[in-house]
């Protein structure tokens, strides 16, 4: 991969202080230091508290283990329902981030974990297998499989199979987008909204956003660079790539459900995150697109008492919070 001399934007100054912790915690990610990566909780962050995902017994918690599709591996999911309150509710199917290498079940739990805890709306997350151990189609194919599963059992689960919405971030976000495709694509199930936040949509690292970061932010190239090849090896970038796994390839985007997605345009995914949205609405597509200014690859999440941090939590729950009402 080339240099790039494509300008990095200034850090939000609220933003930037929290910058040097952060990569204390998180090393440039590598062969040597994914272990460490995987043994790390998010938990460990600076600032974060440990999560109480009953939010004080508002919410009941399961572990469902599910079959898998055509003859894969059974699929973990973790199911968390409001105890107050009658279903059947909408459902938010939470495809977890982490560069498609780390992370589990329970990362973004606590973004979801409100709706939930206010009789809103049920929070199914998927486990699904890692690379480079397990790389593609293993992710996105274990994604869809727990969301096929979830459709049919919607009574069981006390959810309205007719309310639908698949989120995720990170790399979370390019699985919720490319299991939104396998589900337009093999028609089924249906859904009604995806939420990408900052998603990592393109392997082929044209866009200068893509490039611009070296050592920089988080997610630079370089951790962008493992992630891809770990998730696609010797096909990265080149013609074998699938939608599924590199959504920004997709050339139809008609058909797909009302989208919300954000970008920091100091990140890595700025310009792929950019033009997903702008072919969606070109296909006809009903979105809502934001990018923030000075942010950093998942800046509210890591500090979220900064005013732009604050400004985007508001923004991406209103939006949420209309998907779930039925807007």
């Amino acid at each position: 991969m080339s240099t790039d001399t494509t300008p990095v934007p200034p850090f939000d100054p609220e933003l930037a202080p929290a910058l040097g912790p952060i990569r204390e915690v998180i090393p440039a990610l590598s062969a040597e230091t994914l272990p460490q990566m995987r043994a790390q909780s998010w938990d460990d962050m600076p600032g974060m508290e440990p999560l109480d995902m009953t939010a004080g017994g508002a919410v009941e918690v399961e572990e469902l283990t599910v079959p898998g599709l055509q003859g894969e591996p059974d699929v973990t999911l973790l199911v968390l329902r409001p105890r107050r309150g009658e279903g059947p509710w909408p459902c938010i199917y939470n495809t977890h981030g982490g560069g498609m290498v780390v992370g589990d079940r329970t990362v973004e739990v606590k973004t979801y974990l409100p709706y939930v805890a206010e009789g809103l709306a049920v929070l199914v997350s998927v486990e699904y297998r890692l690379a480079p151990e397990h790389p593609d189609p293993a992710p996105v194919e274990d994604c869809y499989a727990g969301l096929v599963w979830t459709a049919e059992n919607a009574e069981r689960l006390s959810i309205d199979p007719d309310r639908l919405l698949i989120a995720g971030i990170s790399a979370g976000g390019g699985l919720a987008a490319g299991t939104a495709l396998l589900a337009r694509d093999r028609g089924f199930p249906t859904r009604t909204h995806q939420v990408l936040s900052c998603p990592m949509l393109d392997d082929r690292f044209e866009t200068p956003s893509s490039r611009m970061l070296d050592r920089q932010g988080t997610w630079d190239r370089n951790d962008n660079m493992f992630g891809w090849t770990s998730l696609l090896g010797e096909r990265r970038g080149g013609p074998d790539v699938s939608i599924y796994a590199a959504p920004a390839r997709a050339t139809d985007l008609a058909g797909l459900p009302k989208t919300y997605i954000d970008t920091g345009n100091a990140e890595t995914f700025r310009d792929e995150a950019t033009d997903y949205a702008r072919k969606l609405s070109q296909a006809g597509v009903s979105v809502d697109f934001h990018m923030w200014g000075g942010g950093f690859h998942g800046f509210d999440g890591m500090v979220p008492h900064a005013a732009v941090s604050q400004a985007s939590l508001w923004v991406r729950d209103n939006f949420i919070r209309r998907a779930l009402s039925g807007g």
